[in-house]
């Protein structure tokens, strides 16, 4: 009986060590896969923690560029507008040269001429209101310096536009 016992003995603690390994086994997979599931889980949460991050990022950036693309489409329509006056009034100073409605004229110097030839530089004491000394130009000379003119306003307008686009590209 000692021989039966002693394997009966051996029997259960085999039976007892591979139950129990069993047990830890299921155990310690069971623990490993909720490890695994909340690591793949916070994970999937990082991700579109990160995801929501970047599409609002996005989406700012879309907003300003929208703002940016408004205001420099006001700046374009300010830019148009502001060079259509000016060719306009151009057109309508160089109309009433043209049909000597107006006439451009000059300061002269009387002082370098020798005289005032008979006008008096200041008014005096009637009320008559006599001007300094004006020669009138020649209304194709007129015409040059309205078209000189017209160039640089057209070049200020363009500068002004330029430093706006700048000002608006740099905010």
């Amino acid at each position: 009986m000692k021989g039966l016992n002693w394997q009966l003995l051996a029997l259960a603690l085999l039976l007892g060590l591979a139950l129990g390994g069993g047990a830890a086994w299921v155990w310690q997979a069971n623990s490993y896969e909720k490890a695994l599931a909340l690591q793949n889980t916070d994970h999937q949460r990082e991700r579109e923690d990160a995801a929501t991050a970047a599409i609002n990022r996005l989406g700012q950036e879309q907003t300003q560029r929208r703002s940016l693309e408004d205001r420099l489409q006001a700046n374009d329509q300010t830019h148009y507008q502001e060079l259509l006056d000016a060719q306009q009034t151009q057109a309508r100073l160089r109309d009433r040269l043209a049909t000597a409605d107006l006439r451009l004229s000059v300061l002269l110097d009387a002082t370098a001429q020798g005289g005032d030839c008979g006008v008096p530089a200041t008014t005096s004491g009637t009320g008559v209101v006599h001007g300094a000394v004006r020669a009138n130009l020649d209304p194709r000379h007129a015409q040059r310096i309205i078209s000189i003119t017209d160039r640089g306003d057209k070049g200020l307008i363009a500068l002004k536009a330029c430093q706006a686009y700048v000002r608006a590209i740099t905010r």
